[in-house]
Formats: C-alpha cells, sequence, structure tokens
C-alpha cells in the first residue's frame, strides 16, 4: 500500500505548532530584523535619530488573539501589536485606526505595513528619543510602560487618540478639561506647559504620562 506524501503544513498550521515562547522569539527577532534594515536604507540622514538608542523589540507577549509589546527604534517607541495565528489583518487600510482595552485603558493604533512584517498596528509613546540618555534608559523605561499598560491602577475615564497626544505634547492643543490624560514629559528642562519634572513629579501621574514614561526619565 502506497503511502501519499505529506501536505506542507500552512505558516498558521506551522505557527500553531510552535511553543509560544519559540513563535515570540521569532516575532521578536522579525521586527529587529526589519527595523535595522530600515534604520539602514531610509533612516541614516533623518536628523530625528538618537543613535545612542537600539533597534529592540521588548517585552512581546500574547495578547488576546494577538501579539503585543514595544518596538524600539533611534526614532520612536510604539507599543506594537502583529495578528495572531487564527487572525487574518490582510483588509486592514493602512493608516486606519482600531482602539484597543487593555487593562489601564482604551487606546488608539494605527494600522502599518511593512514587506517583511506583514500588517501591524501600532500606538506611540514616544518621537523622537532624544529624552533617553542611552539604550539602558529606553529598554528600563519600555519595560516599565508594559508593566503600566496592565496596571488597573491607572485606569481612567479619558480617551485621547495619538493625533491629541502630538498635539498636546508640542503645544498645539489644550488638555481636555475632562480628562486628565496626557503627560508633559521632562527630565532636566522644562515642558511646554512651563512645568519642570520636579514640579510635576508630586501631582497625580495619569496612565498616559505612566506609559510615556515621566516618572523614570529623571532618573537618567
Amino acid at each position: 500500500m502506497s503511502l501519499k506524501p505529506e501536505q506542507p503544513l500552512s505558516m498558521e498550521q506551522s505557527d500553531a505548532m510552535l511553543p509560544k515562547n519559540l513563535i515570540i522569539h521569532e516575532i521578536s527577532q522579525k521586527l529587529e530584523s526589519a527595523f535595522t534594515v530600515i534604520y539602514r536604507d531610509r533612516m541614516l540622514d533623518v536628523p530625528i535619530l538618537n543613535n545612542e538608542i537600539k533597534v529592540r523589540a521588548v517585552d512581546f507577549q500574547p495578547w488576546n488573539t494577538s501579539y503585543l509589546g514595544i518596538m524600539m527604534t533611534p526614532w520612536f517607541m510604539n507599543l506594537m501589536l502583529l495578528p495572531g495565528e487564527t487572525e487574518n489583518w490582510g483588509d486592514l487600510q493602512e493608516l486606519s485606526s482600531l482602539t484597543h482595552t487593555f487593562p489601564s485603558g482604551r487606546y488608539e493604533f494605527l494600522v502599518g505595513f511593512e514587506a517583511e512584517i506583514g500588517k501591524y498596528q501600532s500606538c506611540s509613546l514616544f518621537s523622537p528619543m532624544f529624552d533617553f540618555a542611552d539604550n539602558e534608559a529606553a529598554i528600563e523605561t519600555a519595560e516599565a510602560a508594559m508593566k503600566e499598560l496592565m496596571n488597573t491602577d491607572n485606569l481612567d475615564q479619558g480617551d485621547i487618540n495619538n493625533q491629541q497626544i502630538e498635539n498636546i505634547w508640542n503645544g498645539l492643543e489644550e488638555r481636555p478639561k475632562n480628562a486628565q490624560d496626557v503627560g508633559e514629559i521632562s527630565s532636566s528642562k522644562t515642558s511646554p506647559s512651563g512645568k519642570s519634572f520636579t514640579e510635576k513629579i508630586d501631582q497625580p501621574i495619569s496612565r498616559r504620562e505612566l506609559l510615556r514614561g515621566a516618572p523614570f526619565l529623571d532618573e537618567y
């Protein structure tokens, strides 16, 4: 009796057979490889680089049916979602926005695409990265931000999208009166509000301040 040759496993089937930690390791490697190429091929002449910061995928982990972590480069630090084995994000339009709920609240993510990665979703925490004196400081802030993202003590009722965060941070838009939700970050310098970090540290810290690393930057 002849045996039929086995059909090759699809990528989804192969992923489903791998231990989760191996999948996360492969995801992190793929992200770091892709953004290292972007750094070398597209970003070297761009003046917003902090070359003390390395390309690094930080604390990726399963989240619902996706994978969540922080992507760190010399020009940004973003929360990032990647599709899990059972998800198909092919129909998501680039630059469209989706809101996701985490233990600390609701956050708006933008859909992006890179050929080496596929579709992904990201939420900006820092861009550019000049607040960080070195790579270690950036990694510690990223790790702390992931912990605070999952901390229900940071939950509040205000939802502010990515564009509002950047506008408020750059002094182009006023802070909403009904939400303490956007941190003005400074280490040795003053923020756009005119308050120094030491003046702000005694005030209540919102979830967005925690995710953007305000309590941690003063150490560096």
